[in-house]
C-alpha cells in the first residue's frame, strides 16, 4: 500500500475499542496522509464523530460498501 495510506482492519478488534484506535492512527497523520479502515459495518457512526470533533479537518471517501465489509479512506486535510 501505498506509504501516505495506514490500513487499520478493525474487524478483530472488540467494538468498544475501535474508535480510540481509530484516533490513535488519525493522531499521528500528518496533513495529505490517509487512515483506510476495514470494518464489518458501515462506520456512520464514526463518520458523525468526525464531523462534530474533526470538521473540515478530512475527507471520507468510501472504497467499499459492504455487503460483508466496509472500507472507508479518511484523509487528513
Amino acid at each position: 500500500m501505498n506509504a501516505g495510506v495506514e490500513t487499520l482492519d478493525l474487524r478483530p478488534l472488540p467494538p468498544v475499542e475501535r474508535h480510540k484506535k481509530i484516533f490513535q492512527k488519525w493522531e499521528a497523520l500528518q496533513p495529505g496522509e490517509v487512515l483506510r479502515i476495514i470494518n464489518d459495518h458501515d462506520p456512520k457512526p464514526l463518520y458523525y464523530q468526525f464531523e462534530a470533533e474533526q470538521k473540515g479537518k478530512f475527507e471520507w471517501q468510501y472504497e467499499q460498501q459492504g455487503p460483508v465489509d466496509w472500507i472507508v479512506n479518511i484523509k487528513r486535510t
